[in-house]
């Protein structure tokens, strides 16, 4: 009889489906096959090979096609993988799936692309009968001062265009030989770095003695502290021992920074992943990690599930950040995976920031995490000061006020750099009816549309649909309408009408969408050609720009009223983190906060007595309140074409959770999402909360089991967010 297999396909189905193996290579767990799936055939995952199933023998399906002869996802990420699939109770097809790059998911080879390399053969010396052209002499001339050693096709591309058609005669003449080898990028360090102070020191002598462990460090530094310095000092050590390295970072701008920085100091191959990879840049930086070429992978939050047979040490930057949490399909959060991979390899992980999340600071209160502590700024840099510009009953141009502007021109009086942030993109955020009151909405979600008046277009920064500027109302017909609001394209225009002469730098979404945009504008920044930079939150963290002495941030109180009880501290992050951009180098920095509630007793916190007060007083609020970190969360989400479909099954599953419940598990809703309608679809929601995290994942286990059987499973989409960190 056929041994049996079981095999994951990425489908929203939970289970794995049961084939006859018929291949003559070994069934291999991690490896992909193409299985009959319905009428379709598809690529599943092998998950285990097994000797029985509870399907007859004669429904049984035969595995129509094996793609590899090892493991693409190898024994300990498929462990992880299994692991989290039950953590956030999510299809095992589908986490297996979102491992893999969509060229392997479609059945690509897990190959590394090879490169052409040519060389100039020993007969050509003393070949002198050969009549060739001036354009393949100067080929020649070039390959024979190469010394022997392969020379690229770009090398020679740059000596003719028509440089292929002028070396095939060569080649055929066996005066030049063509070879072919695995092209693996490898980086030459050249740079070394600074001397380290006592307590940089400090924090990487405690990791480098953990090497080989598992240990989760809390490297907590001021911005500007040196955090990136321990990072590489330990990666050199890792890299010493033969050792892999994996970096995550929060944003894609903040890759190329860190790469350059990387690259300068680091030998040996170096790879990024990230979603601004094409799809075969992507697989082929994924093979280098897969294969063990890559020594460093630097990556978003999805680098997590990246294969590294030689994985040493993991580092996540910024690791407070919202985005490392995945906020559709498989709702993973990368810090909680990155310390189960640790844990299951055995290496140490080190979360750095200057905010740290408040799950984190938990968690080194109850010693699960060790803290590392940076005090002070590195070199001769020192902390900005501080101050609240009360803008109640002042006037405003644009949105800024007489004050911030004196400031900024002060400091770029002095040569300096300012950075005004806000964090909105467009011109203005709404579009008033001035007669009627109406606001020009959108169609599909329950928002305003965003003016963009560069391109003269109202667009929904929700589910993106656009369509022109209206002229009129469309309610009344009134000419008199109104932009509200100020977003970073009106903040730019209405500083470069105050300041003309002076280079300005927008730096959001919409500036930097087009490949190289974004590196183009921080190359504009760090230079100092752009004197005032206007941005959001791409701006916030992890930049080191050498001139910059004056932040000014608008809007800051959004975060004190916000429905989500992580607003206070989504708020008071943001604003140490872009606070942290000014005075870097030796001028002192400034920053300046623009409030019309100057008294607020946690700002006032915030900026006299710093992140680790504030964080203290809030920290104590959520604990007489019994919300996370204090207890655990998870969502159940849904959403129909019908808002009561929504809302109905959300009941149904309220009531299989209170007839099925163990232990203490709060059940609260459905309520109406926050922002009901989305994309022309209405959302509804249901919060579960338990002070026992098994309590919590006992109660979603058995839920799994019931919920597509559920009379409305079938009307809506539902989803199941486990951690959730907004509630949006």
């Amino acid at each position: 009889m056929n041994p049996l297999v079981q095999v994951a396909v990425k489908t929203p189905v939970y289970g794995v489906f049961d084939y006859r193996w018929k291949s003559p290579l070994p069934a291999v767990a991690g490896t992909r096959v193409t299985v009959p799936f319905g009428r379709r055939q598809v690529i599943g995952i092998v998950v285990a090979a097994i000797e029985h199933s509870d399907v007859p023998a004669a429904k049984l399906r035969a595995v129509h096609k094996v793609h590899d002869e090892k493991a693409i996802l190898p024994e300990d990420l498929m462990t992880l993988l299994k692991w989290a699939s039950r953590y956030y109770h999510y299809p095992l097809g589908e986490v297996l799936g979102s491992a893999l790059p969509s060229l392997l998911r479609k059945g690509h080879a897990a190959t590394l692309a090879e490169r052409e390399y040519f060389r100039s053969t020993p007969q050509d010396e003393s070949s002198t009968d050969v009549r060739v052209t001036v354009v393949q002499k100067r080929l020649l001339d070039h390959l024979r001062g190469s010394g022997g050693r392969p020379v690229a096709p770009d090398s020679l591309r740059a000596l003719s265009p028509r440089w292929r058609h002028s070396l095939e005669p060569l080649i055929e003449q066996g005066l030049v030989a063509c070879d072919t080898a695995i092209e693996v990028p490898r980086n030459e360090a050249a740079e070394q770095g600074p001397t380290l102070s006592d307590e940089q020191a400090r924090a990487v002598e405690a990791v480098n003695a953990k090497l080989g462990t598992f240990a989760s460090f809390l490297l907590r530094g001021v911005t500007g502290s040196g955090k990136t310095e321990v990072y590489l000092r330990c990666i050199e050590e890792v890299s010493r021992r033969g050792l892999q390295v994996l970096v995550l970072v929060p944003e894609i701008s903040l890759t190329p920074q860190l790469m350059s920085r990387f690259e300068r100091r680091i030998s040996g191959c170096l790879v990024n992943l990230h979603s601004g990879l094409n799809d075969t840049e992507r697989l082929q930086n994924w093979l280098c990690a897969y294969e063990g070429h890559a020594d460093v992978v630097i990556g978003t939050r999805s680098s997590i599930l990246a294969p590294m047979p030689r994985l040493g040490l993991i580092i996540i930057d910024e690791e407070h950040d919202g985005s490392l949490k995945q906020q559709d399909g498989f709702r993973y959060h990368a810090r909680d995976l990155a310390l189960m991979r640790a844990r299951n390899r055995q290496c140490p992980v080190l979360l750095g920031t200057a905010t740290p999340s408040f799950e984190s600071i938990h968690n080194v209160t109850a010693g699960r995490f060790v803290e590392l502590a940076l005090t002070r700024r590195a070199g001769d840099a020192v902390a900005p000061t501080m101050g609240l510009l009360d803008i109640r009953r002042r006037k405003l141009i644009e949105g800024m006020s007489d004050r911030l502007l004196d400031a900024i021109r002060e400091h770029l009086g002095r040569g300096g750099q300012a950075l005004v942030f806000i964090n909105r993109r467009g011109f203005a955020p709404t579009l008033l009816c001035n007669d009627c009151g109406a606001a020009a909405d959108c169609r599909r979600c329950d928002a305003h549309m965003t003016v963009h008046a560069r391109h003269n277009r109202l667009r929904c920064h929700h589910c993106g649909s656009e369509r022109a500027l209206p002229s009129v109302c469309d309610s009344c017909g009134s000419a008199e309408l109104d932009r509200v609001g100020y977003g970073t394209e009106r903040i730019t225009e209405a500083l470069q009408i105050e300041f003309p002469e002076i280079d300005i730098a927008r730096i959001d979404r919409d500036s930097t969408r087009r490949k190289g945009a974004l590196e183009a504008q921080l190359n504009r920044a760090n230079s100092g050609e752009a004197r005032i930079l206007v941005g959001t939150q791409m701006l916030a963290k992890g930049h080191h720009f050498p001139k910059l002495t004056l932040v000014c941030i608008l809007d800051a109180d959004r975060g004190l009223f916000g429905t989500d009880f992580r607003s206070l501290e989504h708020m008071a992050q943001l604003i140490v983190q872009v606070a942290g951009r000014a005075g870097r180098e030796k001028q002192r920095g400034a920053v300046l906060v623009q409030t019309r509630n100057p008294d607020n007793p946690m700002l006032q916190t915030l900026v006299k007595e710093g992140y680790e007060s504030f964080a203290e007083i809030a920290m104590s609020d959520r604990r007489l309140a019994e919300l996370p970190p204090f207890s655990f969360m998870a969502l159940v989400r849904a959403e129909a074409s019908d808002a009561r479909e929504a809302h109905g099954f959300l009941v149904q599953v309220a009531d299989s959770l209170h007839a099925n419940k163990s232990g203490r598990l709060d059940v609260m809703g459905p309520a109406p999402a926050p922002m009901e309608r989305l994309g022309g679809r209405y959302r509804a929601q249901l919060l579960l909360q338990s002070n026992l995290r098994s309590t919590l994942n006992d109660s979603l286990s058995r839920l799994c089991t019931v919920i597509d059987q559920l009379p409305g499973a079938r009307r809506c989409r539902w989803s199941i967010d486990v951690d959730p960190v907004d509630l949006f």
